[in-house]
């Protein structure tokens, strides 16, 4: 081989691995593995776990989730450009084209729905399909327009470990909807926190996504509250005998861990706090759902 077409295969390679990278960015790697996760806790908490399943509703999940993640990006490219932390992302950045960026949406999207539907059920494609659709449609423009979006998001945000739970019963239990109450509520702190940090850049697109639209003494209020409304429900379950009480006192235990930093953030009003917050929230949800498989 000459150096020419050595040179020429590296190139190629270069640029396949930085398209892929700009992929990966369209589908929020983070926030797509925090979806996948608790898709597959549910399906482990209904009792299946043979490992090719979870092969295939890892990737159906990772698919359909890469897919509303894109057309959240697409919908807001004008105002990525606006925000320093999104700015440099492939499509207002230019590196994905939207006509490129809508291929990949509508490729993932089916492809992860089809594999939902064909290796498990049509109750777990319809969920994701209902997930996708309110995620990208009517969460994504709302930002703009009322901090309710947030209560929006939190549904289609909620829906993953019911996903698992019906991937795996074909049904739609009241586990599944325990299970989506965990998720639920989870979100407001989870979310406020990084609506908090990033206020100033949200502020620029304008976004509205903190409970009064400022950095108020509400968001914390509110975000001890739903911590408790966390620590009570995990004793829903208990009193249902989903679960032990060992579990239930686990679950409680990481809510109240939760609330500490809102606590502290109603007292300080300061980013430290808020960047605690969330940092507990990323804590919170895996503790519980591995405590709720495990138990």
């Amino acid at each position: 081989m000459s150096n020419k077409q050595t040179y020429q295969n590296i190139s190629i390679a270069s640029l396949l691995a930085a398209k892929l990278k700009d992929y990966m960015v369209l589908a929020k790697m983070r926030l797509n593995l925090i979806v996948v996760f608790s898709a597959i806790m549910g399906y482990i908490f209904a009792g299946t776990a043979a490992a090719s399943s979870l092969v295939w509703l890892f990737l159906g999940g990772f698919l359909v989730t890469m897919s509303s993640n894109t057309i959240n990006q697409i919908l807001e490219r004008d105002f990525d450009k606006l925000m320093k932390r999104t700015q440099n992302r492939p499509i207002p950045n230019g590196r994905v084209g939207v006509m490129e960026a809508w291929l990949i949406a509508g490729i993932s999207g089916l492809l992860g729905l089809v594999i939902l539907w064909m290796f498990f059920n049509p109750i777990a494609s319809l969920l994701g399909a209902l997930s996708l659709f309110v995620y990208a449609f009517i969460y994504t423009p709302m930002k703009r327009f009322s901090p309710l979006a947030v209560f929006i998001g939190a549904i289609p945000g909620a829906l993953p470990p019911m996903i698992g739970w019906a991937a795996a019963t074909g049904g739609l239990t009241f586990e599944a909807w325990v299970l989506f109450s965990f998720q639920f509520l989870w979100q407001f702190p989870h979310f406020w926190a990084i609506a908090w940090l990033a206020f100033e850049d949200y502020k620029k697109a304008g976004y509205k996504l903190l409970p009064d639209g400022e950095k108020t003494n509400n968001m914390p209020i509110q975000s001890i509250i739903y911590c408790l409304a966390l620590a009570f429900l995990a004793f829903v379950p208990f009193y249902f005998e989903m679960i032990s009480l060992t579990v239930a006192l686990v679950c409680a235990i990481a809510a109240v861990f939760y609330m500490v930093p809102a606590i502290r953030l109603l007292r300080n009003k300061d980013d430290v706090h808020a960047k605690q917050l969330m940092y507990a929230s990323f804590l919170y949800l895996p503790v519980v759902f591995t405590a709720l498989v495990i138990g």
